[in-house]
């Protein structure tokens, strides 16, 4: 399944770490404005392809473009622009408020020089109140709780203002509602601003429910590729996951959901 319109592409991305090659020739279109979350096991590529997708880290063979031009020609500021990724974890300062670590987001755009100000611009005031956490805006990071902290570094991301948005395991360590809270936000801002994401997910009811496509990684190799409901089924859990078990996809509401029921 190959998007019409793809503003980031892998092709034939392979990387080595010395004498494992953790990809191994993956070919990837991202459609533009659609969700595609990768999955697989631990150790199946994911976080890397999401790295090389970013940028930082540049692939042994194989290319990464970006609108039809190559990621590699671009300097870091200019990736920045385009393209905001969420890592699992973002270092902070003790001390430093949400609105002053928000505003780190706008250094593609502004530059050093425009960093020295502490005025907002339009796209930090927009991060804040779109991610809900504008009421905390003057308080210190570390006196927020976990689900919190999440939202604020997603509005980090957003405050980018780039079209792309790359999501390496957002839900860690979050319990289950901060979890849905979390992933309920990504998908309203979505398609509120027409983002493409591209995140890598661990549970796959949650990847079956907002993803528009899923791509499951077995061993370095792209397995499956496509719609939820086409693709996560008894065989994708035995192949990918070696789980043996039954994949129910029942509709309430109207909205498509999937149950997993393991042998």
């Amino acid at each position: 399944m190959t998007p019409l319109l793809s503003p980031l592409r892998a092709e034939g991305v392979r990387v080595r770490f010395g004498d494992n090659e953790v990809l191994k020739g993956v070919d990837l279109a991202v459609g533009a404005g659609e969700w595609l979350s990768l999955l697989g096991q631990n150790g199946s590529g994911k976080t890397t392809l999401l790295r090389v997708l970013a940028g930082l880290l540049e692939p042994s063979r194989g290319a990464v473009l970006l609108d039809g031009g190559p990621l590699e020609a671009l300097s870091r500021r200019d990736i920045a622009r385009r393209i905001a990724l969420l890592p699992q974890t973002t270092p902070y300062v003790h001390g430093l408020t949400v609105r002053q670590f928000v505003r780190q987001g706008r250094y593609a755009a502004r530059g050093p020089l425009g960093m020295l100000g502490e005025s907002d611009d339009e796209q930090v005031r927009a991060a804040l109140r779109d991610t809900g956490v504008a009421e905390w805006a003057d308080t210190p990071l570390e006196r927020l709780s976990g689900g919190q902290r999440q939202r604020v570094r997603l509005a980090l991301a957003l405050a980018q203002d780039a079209p792309v948005l790359l999501l390496d395991e957002p839900t860690t360590f979050l319990d289950i509602r901060h979890q849905i809270d979390v992933l309920n936000l990504v998908r309203a801002l979505q398609r509120e601003r027409g983002l493409t994401v591209v995140a890598v997910l661990h549970d796959l009811a949650q990847a079956a429910r907002y993803s528009d496509r899923v791509v499951a990684l077995r061993e370095g190799v792209v397995h499956a590729d496509g719609a939820p409901s086409e693709v996560v089924d008894a065989a994708l859990l035995r192949e990918v996951y070696g789980v043996a078990g039954e994949v129910l996809w029942i509709t309430t509401n109207g909205v498509l959901k999937m149950v997993v029921v393991p042998d």
